[in-house]
């Protein structure tokens, strides 16, 4: 057990900030308890489960397993180290400055975790959110493995990419993973120590998104959300979403736009974009009903 405390010099909202890694409530890598966050992770050198507390000091990170050294080292970039939204100016969108005075703490994380986050949205390519959860369950508790440590029941450590080599076509059929899919997660899986290795690039960029991009199956909207995550890019939103696109007009200029109006609306933050996708995500507007849901075919872009 590794013990630290985090003290930012600013406060970090622990839950708001971490919120994109949890994968629907029956999650079993991420679990809030009250105030506090548990979370398990694939590290370089063995898994590890990490406990986040607020405390008036700061943030009181504890960390279980092989991989606890390298898990209580990534705290200050997981919470937002090195995210600087100083030059970011939304004064002109009532909308937005509402949100970032509500939420001062909010930060994009930088979880240094490429393979596990590609394979997360490579789930989530093509199909529903509830049903790309429930394929994430399956998965990890077929294969996942116990805790390290004194977890909350039933959480799990994401597997290594060579386990994730051996899953066989039929494990990815019972999960509900098409055959698309589930190629793509394995050609992913065959190449993990090099994405890993764009981790040295820094926070995301065109770079990183090109060398993502070069295995079969993972698109731009796949390689947005891996990086947004991984790496911690400030400018990288999910181009080919069902909702976002919606969700970005309502809440600038009151009507819903495609992928190329979100993208026009989005022009004026360059370099922030993703800090304002996530102002967006936190301000509480959320795009009308319009009558009942349609069955989604094909609503993200791979």
């Amino acid at each position: 057990m590794l013990t630290t405390t985090y003290s930012p010099p600013r406060p970090v909202g622990l839950q708001r900030t971490l919120a994109p890694l949890r994968r629907g409530h029956g999650d079993p890598t991420f679990r809030v308890e009250g105030r506090d966050v548990w979370r398990t992770l694939r590290t370089p050198i063995g898994p590890a489960t990490l406990h986040l507390r607020r405390t008036p000091d700061g943030v009181e990170a504890t960390a279980w397993g092989d991989g606890a050294e390298w898990a209580i080292a990534g705290v200050p970039e997981l919470l937002g180290e090195g995210d600087d939204w100083s030059d970011l100016d939304v004064s002109a969108s009532p909308v937005l400055a509402a949100s970032l005075h509500r939420n001062p703490g909010l930060r994009l994380m930088r979880t240094r975790q490429v393979f596990e986050m590609m394979l997360a949205a490579i789930l989530e390519q093509k199909v529903t959110g509830e049903q790309a959860r429930q394929s994430w369950r399956a998965l990890l508790r077929k294969y996942g493995s116990p805790a390290p440590g004194p977890a909350p029941a039933g959480m799990l450590v994401f597997p290594p990419a060579e386990v994730w080599r051996r899953v066989p076509s039929w494990e990815w059929h019972r999960a509900g993973v098409g055959p698309e899919r589930a190629a793509a997660a394995l050609r992913a899986a065959g190449v993990a120590a090099s994405l890993e290795r764009t981790l040295e690039q820094g926070r995301g960029g065109v770079e990183v998104e090109r060398a993502l991009r070069s295995i079969p199956g993972i698109g731009v909207w796949t390689a947005a959300e891996t990086m947004q995550r991984a790496h911690g890019d400030p400018d990288r939103p999910s181009v080919g979403d069902y909702h976002l696109p919606a969700l970005v007009g309502w809440a600038l200029i009151g009507r819903p736009v495609d992928d190329d109006g979100m993208l026009e609306l989005l022009a004026p933050y360059a370099g922030h974009r993703q800090r304002v996708m996530r102002l967006i995500e936190n301000s509480g507007i959320a795009k009308p009903r319009f009558g009942p849901r349609m069955t989604i075919q094909d609503h993200r872009g791979h």
